[in-house]
């Protein structure tokens, strides 16, 4: 099946398997990111060995998540699962008094009909701590889209934001007591200016899990063209979180977040700004550009910041211009970042990707397109549920410099002469927003950095193993 959107995008979709990790994983950054949050994964042992060995649990560690292990009994209908998880949810009020306890629910709980969502209110009044219930299960698309169901749920729980029309602005100032009285031009200045403010600055919120750090670096880069945020989604802590409403603005830095995006608009009559995504120089520029757009600020000293930004990178560059590389699909990222690395003078041959939302990623993808025409190369294919297979059989005859793939396909692939890169390692560095731009190219090239120097050592017929 193919689907043509323009004269030089093609999508074409094949009917392979995910190859992806289980999404319950985003439980590995979460719990990081929201300080006062507790995880409680309602699962199988298998759901409990996955995080055991993908999050590397410390005994002594006391990490904030825990599994609800689901036995015959519960799976039978046996026991009560309101009385089980009540049990366990006053356990973690007492150890931890989290300001938040969020369940992830399992693929098991889809199949036996758990109902959470129906347990969760009562359960929440009885203990009084916020529970939220996110599906985060093995049925979606790629394991970051676990970020994006526990997001969508969170999103419902943010207080109101009601943004003053210009008629209440007018209403207030006629029932202000300095209508009728003499008041110095100072004052009155300073009351018009505030007037002013109220009724043309429209709050923004950011949404997608991000280190502090890389957070407040994407801040101070709006600061800095006078756009401020007014919250993020998820915040540091969950007792921060943003309020949404009708005139808020919301932006995404994840090309993963869909649910996410359609939840805010339609459930909490946000407004999407429909950007890139701030990964490379030229779409953290993109993205800038995009917010500012909305309400009219023209952008001051960005083209530099971006040009010194590429400067800086010469010595990658140098490295991969004119390099091939071949994604296999895994985490959503893909889109972004072959955009960039076409930016950065790669040929991109194919780019594959579990599931894309194409209304979400439309600024991606026009991005994409502007980008390969100023490059002058073709469009890469873009194959969404790739085949493997039929993967492997192409990349045998393209021979590409650098495969992106998922853990399962590295090895085999090395053993093939193929060089690769972990896509999941993407997922987990700080790869948004100018500064970061090298930390993308420091993973690209580190296979190719490698090779290199097997080859200076003339060791050019060692078999490699995984980077």
């Amino acid at each position: 099946m193919s689907i043509k959107i323009s004269e030089t995008l093609t999508f074409e979709c094949e009917t392979g398997n995910y190859h992806t990790f289980c999404p319950i994983s985003c439980v590995a950054w979460l719990y990081q990111k929201i300080e006062d949050s507790f995880f409680l994964v309602v699962g199988t042992k298998t759901c409990g060995y996955f995080l055991q060995n993908a999050l590397g649990v410390m005994i002594f560690a006391e990490p904030r998540y825990a599994m609800a292990e689901l036995e015959e009994g519960d799976i039978s209908a046996q026991l009560n699962d309101y009385q089980e998880l009540k049990r366990l949810c006053v356990r973690i009020k007492k150890d931890r008094n989290p300001s938040v306890i969020i369940w992830i629910g399992t693929c098991t709980t889809e199949i036996i009909k758990m109902d959470l969502e129906g347990m969760a209110p009562e359960l929440e009044t009885e203990i009084q701590v916020p529970i939220v219930v996110a599906r985060a299960n093995g049925l979606d698309y790629a394991f970051t889209q676990g970020e994006d169901t526990v997001l969508a749920a969170m999103a419902h729980r943010c207080p109101e934001c009601k943004v003053r029309s210009e008629k209440e602005d007018q209403e207030i100032e006629s029932e202000s007591p300095h209508k009728n009285s003499v008041t110095p031009l100072g004052e009155a200045t300073e009351r018009i200016k505030s007037t002013t403010k109220s009724r043309d600055t429209k709050p923004l919120v950011l949404f997608g899990s991000l280190p502090a750090t890389v957070a407040s670096q994407l801040g101070s880069e709006l600061k800095s063209q006078s756009i401020s945020v007014s919250g993020w989604l998820p915040a540091q802590r969950y007792t921060d979180s943003p309020t949404l409403g009708d005139g808020v603005y919301v932006c995404g830095v994840n090309p993963f977040l869909s649910r996410t995006a359609t939840t805010l608009m339609r459930r909490r009559k946000c407004k999407l700004i429909g950007a890139p995504f701030p990964i490379g120089p030229d779409g953290t520029r993109a993205w800038i550009e995009r917010i500012c757009s909305v309400p009219g600020i023209e952008t001051q000293g960005l083209k530099e910041r971006e040009q010194k930004i590429w400067e800086n990178l010469k010595n990658y560059l140098d490295l991969i211009r004119g390099k091939s590389v071949f994604f296999m699909g895994d985490n959503l990222l893909e889109i972004s970042l072959a955009r960039f690395l076409i930016r950065c003078g790669m040929i991109v041959y194919e780019i594959g990707i579990p599931y894309m939302d194409k209304r979400y990623q439309a600024a991606e993808l026009a991005l994409l397109q502007t980008t390969c025409e100023e490059m002058c190369v073709p469009m890469p294919r873009i194959v969404e549920k790739p085949d493997n297979y039929n993967q492997i059989q192409r990349m045998r005859e393209l021979q590409p410099d650098l495969a992106i793939t998922g853990m399962a396909h590295a090895n085999p692939l090395e053993a093939r002469g193929i060089n690769t890169k972990w896509s999941v390692e993407f997922t987990f560095a700080q790869i948004h927003g100018f500064i970061n731009a090298k930390d993308v190219l420091e993973l690209i090239t580190r296979p190719l950095r490698r090779n290199n120097n097997l080859e200076n050592l003339g060791w050019t017929d060692l078999v490699r193993g995984g980077d």
